[in-house]
């Protein structure tokens, strides 16, 4: 979820009718499907994220879970996804760096805003380490 993975897991769906209720509810959060009952039974950094809706000084990587959850259900605000981008880049985790890049990069394509998305792209190439192939700047 932090790097933006939606499928469901396989893997947990074989296991769904063995898996105990804290478990399921804790799928559901994942698939942004989580029903008020089942806040109780998140672990405690998600549960707490859960309650204010994505916001709040958590960990980074329960930060970045709630801030894919958000997307996943069409709530991410723009501060979250800048969120999201500062989290990742802070931790050096480049897989969901990259992923969550591409989400305001295509933000900004789709807003019309060439600069922003052309920007949002070089700096895709250089966490990619192909920053000899990001496009230049204009001088």
């Amino acid at each position: 979820m932090a790097s933006l993975v939606f499928e469901p897991c396989a893997a947990f769906e074989a296991l769904r009718p063995d898996a105990t209720p804290a478990q399921i509810a804790y799928a559901n959060y994942l698939r942004g499907q989580a029903q008020p009952q089942d806040i109780a039974l998140l672990p405690a950094p998600q549960r707490a994220l859960a309650q204010s809706a994505g916001s709040g000084a958590a960990d980074p990587l329960s930060r970045l879970v709630a801030a894919g959850v958000l997307l996943q259900t069409g709530q991410a605000s723009p501060a979250v996804i800048t969120q999201a981008i500062d989290t990742a880049s802070a931790q050096g985790w480049r897989r969901p760096l990259l992923a969550w890049l591409g989400v305001q990069a295509r933000r900004a394509e789709l807003g019309g805003d060439a600069a922003e998305a052309a920007r949002l792209r070089r700096r895709i190439a250089i966490t990619q380490g192909s920053a000899a192939d990001a496009p230049k700047a204009l001088p």
